[in-house]
């Protein structure tokens, strides 16, 4: 049996699955790495799957889950900030985006530095999105290591995969050596949860396996409405923010739907699928709520 991790976006609310992580890593006595074949994630889910999956020089897992929840302890109040001038030129979100990328690069140099893709400890599988070509492009470590243009850091792959639109800039990728470039934002506006493109992905790389256990890690049901009364005289600047949230929890919960239709045969033997997810009845579900108040809540509902 191979074994699937996958890991939804969902901003500053990574929280929840680094907690639900340290709570596995705990009861197993192993690191995350360990316990998996194939580490999948989107945005911050990408994040997640990346760190876990860094070796530290004597070439074990650098990181454990509860590493990482400083991640967005610690480091989230940098990664979301911005001067009031910000603010202004950016018209409050409506000219530019939201925040500016200075502070999520400097969380992720100081967790990665200069870690490559090719490097990881475990297949992974990262996702984002390519504007200018126009279709997904998955950050891989078989990938990386049988093709030098495919090779990434890993805090590159990072800030892709988190360039949500609005919130982020897109991360341009120049290649070492060539004009070429990729242009990227978030994985989420096509797999917000990743785990049917793991699920192909571990069907491509172990093709004579007939069973495959994925575990889905989710980052909150949201629960706020979006009144009808509300939503029916808005335009394009008041529906950019919220229709993001729709898009992403809509495709998370369709993967959810097709991963359970799939697996749900055991004699068809495609293997076994575990959803964790946890309602939003506490705490923020803005995916850049980053204050104490709100990941101390966020924690709770784990």
């Amino acid at each position: 049996m191979r074994k699937i991790l996958s890991i939804d976006g969902g901003g500053i609310r990574g929280v929840i699955p680094a907690v639900v992580l340290t709570e596995i890593e705990h009861r197993t006595g192993k690191p995350t790495a360990e316990l998996f074949d194939l580490l999948a994630g989107t945005s911050t889910g990408g994040i997640l799957a990346l760190g876990l999956s860094k070796r530290a020089a004597d070439g074990t897992p650098e990181y454990a889950a509860h590493d990482l929840l400083k991640l967005y302890e610690d480091g989230g109040r940098t990664i979301f900030q911005r001067d009031p001038w910000h603010r202004i030129y950016a018209l409050n979100n409506l000219l530019e985006e939201k925040w500016p990328s200075k502070g999520i690069e400097e969380v992720l140099r100081r967790y990665f530095g200069e870690a490559k893709i090719s490097e990881a400890a475990k297949d992974i599988l990262v996702t984002s999105y390519d504007i200018e070509r126009r279709r997904p492009y998955f950050f891989k470590r078989d990938k990386a290591r049988a093709k030098p243009a495919d090779e990434w850091l890993m805090r590159q792959a990072a800030r892709a995969t988190s360039a949500a639109p609005t919130y982020f800039e897109p991360a341009k990728l120049g290649r070492p050596g060539s004009e070429d470039y990729l242009a990227l934002i978030d994985g989420g506006v096509f797999a917000n949860n990743p785990g049917m493109c793991a699920y192909v992905e571990a069907v491509s790389l172990w093709p004579d396996e007939t069973e495959f256990l994925v575990l889905s890690l989710g980052t909150g049901e949201l629960v706020r409405a979006i009144p009808y009364d509300d939503a029916r005289t808005w335009g394009l600047a008041k529906w950019a923010q919220p229709l993001l949230g729709v898009v992403f929890d809509g495709v998370s919960d369709t993967v959810d739907y097709q991963l359970r239709q799939l697996c749900k045969d055991e004699q068809a033997s495609v293997g076994t699928y575990t959803r964790l997810q946890v309602t939003l009845t506490e705490g923020n579900d803005d995916m850049d709520d980053s204050s104490r108040t709100n990941i101390n809540a966020l924690k709770r509902l784990v």
